[in-house]
């Protein structure tokens, strides 16, 4: 029976292989690690003394992809969030509080009314995203929107950084456009935020894997691809170290590696190489922490960190388009960000609880318009070898649903080819 080689257990592969077992087509999922999951994972820490993740995300409602492998996987009830579309901000100078209250329906009437709306920022002005919508492929969010005012302070820079982790002055454009449209264009039950509610593993990985192993897939640890055998326009073999797979005429391959993997494999990929980092804070403290409207995130303006998520006792904080700040040292970075924490939840700053500093310096591609133009399709030069990762042109920035997507496509591409006569 032919198989597919799914490369890499990341959000990707994972979901490459999800999808290709539900079209009952034969897999094999490798992975270089002892663990699945890549950059979204949660793992036990023995100095907190609980189990953290790698990294804070953010979904919403409208995450369709991501919510048709959560149900294909059994794990619909993983993320919780509010009945109702509402997103709570604080500014960490000022001290002020407001609340982001989309409405139902596409005719947003919710910029209409001051309670609803960012505070400070006109009507007008947030007609701006009328022209993010009409953007060209070279322009940047601030491009589009501008770079001044209090809309672009409170809306358009957290967005933009949350979303692209990018500045508006340099995030394309084009990436965030989509992320309107399939959420807050659509009204308030497509924008509605969501969280893993016990980690990212229990929610994404976890359960993937179970499902996987009750539908046959093979599943590989510890074995990573060091070389493909290419020729006459194919993939012929697979060496993992001194072991060599050779793959039969209508077996296939999925690279769901970052690209600086793929790229190292496949002659002359082109592919966005450069990186920017995201860097996560998490701290234990004396007791849970009561958050707004029991809601459990929070945006954050004008400090070091830009969202606040509380799970219970834990506290952890995001700081993306991290590039100045990655190199600084754990106790520094846990210094600053504390400051954040505890002006947003009345604790005290002086009183630095336990901590771990963790660092991902290659959490997403640089999401510029030129490195947005580098992104490949699921297909590639090879006819029996595919792509997949939230680096691919999947039509959204670099996001869990854009890795799930991603292997959504790799499968859809599969099927397609298999269904054609030799």
């Amino acid at each position: 029976m032919p198989r597919t080689h799914v490369i890499g257990a990341g959000l990707a592969g994972l979901s490459t292989a999800v999808s290709l077992l539900a079209q009952k087509h034969a897999v094999v999922l490798h992975e270089a690690s002892g663990r699945a999951g890549g950059r979204c994972r949660s793992f036990a820490d023995a100095k907190l003394g609980c189990t953290i993740d790698n990294g804070n995300h953010l979904l919403l409602s409208g995450n369709k992809s991501t919510s048709r492998y959560l149900s294909r996987v059994g794990a619909v009830n993983a993320l919780i969030g509010p009945e109702r579309a509402c997103f709570p901000f604080f500014d960490v100078v000022s001290g002020r509080r407001w609340m982001l209250r989309p409405n139902a329906g596409i005719v947003p009437w919710w910029i209409l009314q001051p309670g609803r709306r960012t505070p400070d920022a006109s009507v007008w002005s947030h007609l701006s995203a009328l022209a993010l919508m009409l953007a060209g492929p070279g322009r940047t969010v601030a491009d589009c929107v501008g770079s001044r005012g209090v809309l672009f302070e409170r809306f358009w820079e957290p967005l933009a950084v949350a979303a692209l982790n990018m500045p508006a002055t340099e995030g394309a454009a084009q990436l965030l456009r989509p992320v309107l449209r399939e959420t807050f264009a659509k009204g308030e039950a497509a924008c509605r935020p969501l969280i893993a509610a016990r980690g990212l593993s229990h929610a994404f990985v976890d359960p993937a894997l179970a499902w996987l192993r009750a539908q046959g897939a093979e599943l590989q640890f510890k074995r990573r691809l060091t070389r493909i055998e290419l020729s006459n326009g194919r993939a012929q073999a697979l060496h993992f170290g001194e072991r060599r797979v050779r793959l039969g005429a209508d077996d296939r391959v999925v690279l769901a590696v970052p690209p600086q993997a793929a790229a190292g494999l496949l002659p002359e990929l082109t592919a966005p190489l450069q990186s920017s980092p995201i860097v996560n804070v998490h701290f234990r403290l004396a007791q849970p922490a009561e958050v707004p409207e029991q809601l459990p995130f929070l945006g954050l303006i004008g400090g070091t960190a830009q969202w606040l998520f509380v799970r219970g006792d834990v506290a952890s904080v995001t700081i993306s388009a991290a590039a100045d700040l990655v190199h600084e040292s754990a106790a520094v970075l846990a210094k600053r960000t504390w400051r954040d924490v505890a002006a947003a939840l009345a604790d005290n700053p002086e009183n630095l609880p336990p901590h771990r500093v963790v660092k991902e310096k290659r959490a997403t591609f640089v999401q510029t318009p030129d490195q947005a133009r580098l992104r490949p399709g699921a297909a590639s030069a090879f006819a029996n070898v595919f792509l997949a990762g939230d680096w691919t042109a999947t039509g959204l920035p670099a996001t869990i649903e854009s890795a799930i997507r991603s292997g959504e496509l790799a499968a859809r591409a599969i099927v397609r080819q298999a269904r054609r006569p030799r």
